[in-house]
């Protein structure tokens, strides 16, 4: 007899079922672990699949939510290719709309129209004429970074310096070939005090952490030797954080709201993660149980 599921816990290969793990997959287990619990716990039927994986019959399943897919953004052709088909069949969340507007940090531009502080930003598109003496020269900053619209885990991401910026003359213009690119102003406080990530569920606050770069370094992914702490965000965090999701064009069930304060120790956003942020349950295992009320809520609606 056929098993039908309620919803699909999404992950990747790596770690749907490991033969072998360390401290960081017996994280992604932990974390994946508790969403599948809370949910199990409202009764719905539940299974953890690879979105990748080629055995499974979507149609024994009617929502699929995403978790730990980390692997897409470097599966970009072959991951919308699925995507495509298996939204027609299954239900996403967050829901494709989302997932659409908030793959490509044009998003960023959006949200900054409609009043929200980011960074000072300038999108290079694909195949534009464009070079960093000119950028510099035009802006006049000393530091900048240099990154993908698409990306994801700090892909292709450089910090440049006014000073030599000709050595990375060369990463612009082939990485232009193929994708637009962001030059954004360099951020002193993220790399000496950090960046805060809030938890968002169902438009709420739920928890944070501090993220950290190693010395030396300006990427506060942990991959990069970053640091991961558990942090108390003041009223005023949390408000910027609200504000960034009651401002998105669509309602995310669930979220994570990067900020720091910015060159002048105003509080910015740096990311919008709502496609499979890192959301730290293992710090907060009360929200894994909030995430699966609202799951539960959205699909009895």
């Amino acid at each position: 007899m056929d098993t039908y599921y309620d919803i699909v816990i999404l992950t990747d290969s790596r770690y749907e079922n490991p033969e072998k793990t360390n401290w960081y997959i017996d994280q992604v287990l932990l974390e994946d672990g508790l969403v599948q619990k809370a949910l199990e716990a409202t009764g719905l039927k539940v299974i953890r699949k690879d979105w990748a994986c080629k055995d499974f019959d979507w149609t024994k399943t009617k929502y699929a939510i995403f978790r730990t897919t980390w692997d897409y953004f470097d599966r970009f052709k072959e991951f919308f290719t699925w995507f495509e088909k298996t939204r027609k069949i299954v239900q996403f969340i967050n829901v494709p709309e989302i997932i659409y507007w908030n793959l490509d940090k044009h998003y960023l531009s959006d949200l900054d129209k409609l009043g929200l502080n980011i960074p000072p930003t300038h999108f290079i598109e694909k195949g534009e004429q464009q070079s960093l003496r000119n950028l510099f020269e035009r802006t006049h900053w000393q530091k900048a970074v240099l990154k993908p619209a698409i990306a994801g885990a700090a892909r292709e991401t450089f910090l440049i310096d006014v000073k030599d910026f000709e050595k990375f003359e060369g990463d612009l213009q082939r990485l232009l070939a193929n994708e637009t690119m962001l030059f954004q102003e360099f951020q002193h406080q993220i790399q000496s005090n950090g960046e805060m990530s809030l938890m968002m569920i169902g438009g709420k606050y739920t928890h944070a952490v501090l993220k950290k770069a190693k010395s030396g370094d300006f990427r506060v992914q942990d991959d990069f030797g970053g640091s991961v702490e558990a942090y108390e965000a003041s009223n005023d965090e949390i408000a910027f954080a609200e504000r960034a999701i009651t401002t998105c064009p669509y309602t995310p069930l669930y979220g994570r709201v990067d900020i720091f304060y910015d060159n002048n120790n105003e509080l910015a956003l740096g990311e919008l993660e709502l496609i499979e942020p890192e959301l730290w349950f293992r710090n907060h295992p009360d929200a894994a149980t909030k995430l699966a009320e609202s799951v539960y809520k959205y699909i009895q609606q």
